[in-house]
């Protein structure tokens, strides 16, 4: 085996490839040999696989072997640069076209260049510009639609796209509609296991999301989401969540809107933590103090949109916040992916759920079926869970950080369906599966508290598992309405809280 790259985001004048890096480069290679100069092959690795290391060295070799030059397109200006430097590192000469670059009268001393999409679409369609002997494309982040409008300047070139998820940002436009072939690399699990990848805790909270709208591109609208994800209650569980789970670890917390995630760190500050917003509206000189800032703060919480889902790459992430709900696969992968880097120090991190994602798409880690999803990917969207089937079949587990809290309890457990069902076999009224709830946490509290103060004060741990054990019974009694779901929540915790009375 050869020596590994030792940090992927941090380019070196000498380069290298894991085994399984190699592997994929000599099936592209094979691929290339025998098929047709104008084929589309399409090329899929996990987030952290290292993509743009493998591609910088297909870009090398074919260079050193063809008498042809190549063109690397990237959506993001952070990506051309991180790109071009990875190039650099494998001793590829090579040039940046962005917005600055009118003209290339210097062409001839490149093999290679690293294009805005958008920059070069309007130079070529301007014919201010014109790229000669391009015998390879390479197109990152490839789910990106907006690469297609540049497919037919190079209808004889070999076109390479590079992905972590090969289905379309636009379920209107499947990607096998413009790639014949998909290699896949290895999956996630295979990484974790052979210590490439850091390992994902995945935690779900319990929440609803019945009021969110689904938008024209499938995704849920960012109108919908902020509407739900500023009110109080949303924001004192994020807050929550973060304390009991996360507290001092460098946390990205994902949002699904720019008035969410200033709504997240004004909550965040008035709690007291180091926290910074960032989002597209920043100029480039903010966006670099505030990444610095996160660089450097140990305990610094950075709170954002969908900004630095590409082309952000910090290993000492430790706890990644899905404060939204995505019914992107792509975008799911990209979030998580954020906190994979590994560290000598690192071998794992935390994610807090608060969207339903895990269970919609399935643990991060999971195997998953590329080669069915870029054949059929109307099949896998349209099967995808909706959010009433996963709230109905959600099943709270106590954190362990709040187990703690009532570790003096014999028994933290109560299954409201078996006590619902008891009730009515018994003749009593259904109400009875509550009171036995309540008096259950009554003797939780009780037990693990010298005062009465102490034990008003534990009933906000037991706010989950409260809201969870309605939920539950609402469902068998047939009415989840929200009305009388924030009623039943209302009497349980007064009577919770008179429950403590005399009893101290």
């Amino acid at each position: 085996m050869l020596e590994p790259l030792q940090d992927f985001h941090k380019p070196q004048i000498k380069k290298s490839l894991y085994d399984y890096q190699l592997a994929d480069l000599n099936k592209i290679f094979e691929v290339m040999k025998t098929a047709p100069d104008n084929f589309n092959l399409l090329y899929q690795l996990p987030t952290g696989g290292g993509k743009t290391v493998i591609f910088s060295e297909i870009v090398r070799r074919y260079i050193q072997n063809h008498d042809k030059k190549v063109v690397i397109l990237t959506h993001r200006i952070e990506l051309c640069k991180q790109t071009s430097k990875m190039l650099t590192g494998f001793g590829v000469h090579n040039k940046i076209i962005n917005s600055n670059v009118r003209e290339l009268p210097d062409q001839d001393q490149y093999k290679c260049f690293v294009a805005m999409v958008e920059t070069l679409n309007n130079r070529l369609n301007d014919k201010k510009l014109s790229l000669d002997d391009i015998g390879l494309v390479i197109i990152d982040e490839a789910h990106y639609n907006s690469f297609r409008k540049l497919f037919k300047f190079f209808e004889n070139c070999f076109i390479l796209g590079v992905t972590a998820t090969p289905l379309s940002s636009n379920i209107k436009l499947p990607m096998k509609d413009n790639y014949q072939k998909l290699i896949v690399g290895d999956d996630i699990s295979t990484l974790i296991k052979n210590g490439f990848l850091a390992q994902a805790e995945l935690y779900s909270f319990d929440v609803e999301l019945n009021t969110l709208k689904i938008g024209i591109n499938g995704d849920y609208t960012v109108k919908s989401s902020e509407a739900l994800y500023t009110n109080s209650y949303m924001l004192s569980k994020l807050i929550f969540a973060y304390e009991e789970m996360s507290k001092g670890k460098k946390t990205l917390i994902f949002n699904n809107g720019i008035n969410t995630s200033k709504e997240v760190y004004y909550a965040f500050k008035r709690a007291g933590y180091k926290v910074k917003h960032l989002d597209n509206t920043n100029t480039k000189q903010e966006r670099k103090d505030i990444l610095k800032w996160f660089k450097n703060t140990p305990d610094g919480i950075l709170t954002s949109v969908s900004i630095l889902t590409t082309g952000f790459d910090e290993p000492t992430v430790e706890s990644v916040i899905l404060n939204r709900a995505t019914r992107s696969l792509t975008l799911y992968f990209q979030m998580i992916g954020r906190g994979s880097r590994i560290l000598d120090h690192k071998k794992s991190f935390l994610v807090m759920d608060l969207g339903n994602n895990v269970a919609r798409f399935g643990p991060w880690n999971q195997v998953v079926d590329w080669q069915h999803i870029f054949k059929y990917p109307d099949f896998y969207l349209d099967n995808l869970r909706n959010d009433e089937d996963i709230e109905r079949d959600f099943v709270y587990v106590m954190p362990d950080s709040i187990k703690e809290r009532f570790r003096k309890s014999q028994n933290i457990e109560f299954d409201i369906k078996m006590e619902y069902e008891q009730a009515i076999y018994e003749g009593r009224k259904s109400i009875t599966a509550i009171e036995r709830s309540i008096e259950q946490h009554s003797q939780m509290c009780i037990v693990n508290s010298e005062t009465i103060f102490e034990a008003r004060d534990l009933i906000k741990y037991l706010h989950d598992d409260i809201s969870y054990r309605i939920k539950q019974y609402s469902y068998c009694m047939m009415n989840s309405t929200k009305n009388y779901k924030d009623w039943l929540m209302e009497e349980y915790v007064r009577k919770l809280r008179l429950s403590f009375n005399g009893k101290f």
